[in-house]
């Protein structure tokens, strides 16, 4: 089973961790998911920054 990788420097998903590890958020099951990962990661950002623990 390959994992994807969201590449923050070129915007690009990867099939398996094809870039440093510095350079990637995941791994995640599904491409669809590792696209998701910067929305993700600002929703969590965001939460934070209210307040919410969750």
């Amino acid at each position: 089973m390959a994992d994807y990788w969201y590449n923050v420097n070129t915007h690009q998903v990867e099939k398996g961790a094809q870039s440093d590890y510095t350079q990637l958020l995941g791994p995640y099951e599904t491409e669809a998911e590792a696209q998701q990962a910067p929305a993700k990661v600002k929703a969590n950002n965001d939460a934070w920054d209210a307040g919410e623990d969750d």
